[in-house]
């Protein structure tokens, strides 16, 4: 049964990290609907998470591996410069839109956990993000991947900090800024996880030592297993479903999602 268990925690892991539906939101949730010890687990959060973070390399590496060679290209190769400036720019997107949600995470993290954490806050964030996703649904954008400004990547890097909040998405979040900030679909959704990549490793690096600590990591390492594995399979195809939803202009189908979430929320608990 515990088996069981561990692998459908990996499937919503998976199917919630992507989707604009709020991972974090789904999982406090899950909490409060059901009494197990299992959901108290930071160790196994890790391990989904990275599950998770196996699923979108996967799907971007040929990108990654593209930027990470004109990003050093740039700055090593004086013949070649002007060729790689457009990887090199785009890296610096990357680090510039991460560093608000990073230094946000490292002073605003025991204030969030204290203090926005309620049931009815939560109800209120699946709200605010279903409206969110209903906003943006006719923005096409004209802008590509290398059209993106400095100033795009402060705005979009400060609203992700608002994702810190349970109940409000990351991915929804930062999608919604991309195209605020009049990104073409396909360019939003490939900068929202981009951005993914350095906050999602940063997460992992500090849960690693209490991980490779944990007493009881030998008996749990194949529940697991079968954990990371649920959430890897499951996280590929949640991003295809909204790779494939953004690209036609679906994504505020996820906010009738989000509303109804949020109101029974709002009135279960209260």
């Amino acid at each position: 049964m515990n088996y069981l268990i561990y692998i459908f925690l990996g499937i919503i892991q998976g199917l919630t990290e992507p989707l604009p539906i709020s991972s974090s939101g789904h999982l406090y949730l899950m909490k409060q609907l059901f009494n197990t010890n299992l959901l108290n687990d930071l160790n196994f959060e890790i391990v989904v998470n990275f599950g998770s973070f196996i699923a979108i390399f996967f799907i971007f590496y040929k990108d990654i591996i593209k930027l990470i060679n004109g990003f050093f290209k740039y700055i090593f190769d004086k013949k070649n410069k002007k060729k790689y400036y457009n990887e090199f720019k785009y890296c610096m997107l990357i680090i510039i839109g991460t560093i608000p949600v990073g230094i946000a995470g490292i002073f605003l993290k025991d204030i969030i956990e204290n203090t926005l954490t309620r049931t009815w806050i939560l109800g209120i964030c699946f709200l605010i993000t279903a409206l969110a996703l209903f906003i943006v649904k006719n923005i096409k954008g004209t802008k590509d991947d290398y059209d993106i400004t400095y100033k795009d990547a402060i705005i979009i890097g400060l609203l992700q900090v608002i994702a810190l909040t349970p109940g409000i998405s990351r991915s929804g979040t930062v999608l919604v800024a991309c195209l605020l900030c009049n990104l073409k679909r396909d360019s939003a959704l490939k900068y929202t996880f981009m951005l993914y990549f350095p906050v999602s490793v940063a997460s992992m690096i500090l849960g690693v030592k209490d991980l490779v600590n944990s007493s009881n990591i030998s008996e749990l390492a194949l529940p697991y297993f079968l954990g990371m594995i649920a959430s890897m399979v499951v996280t590929y195809f949640s991003y295809k479903w909204l790779s494939d939803w953004v690209k036609k202009g679906k994504l505020w189908k996820f906010s009738i999602y989000c509303l109804i979430l949020g109101i029974f929320v709002l009135f279960y608990f209260r």
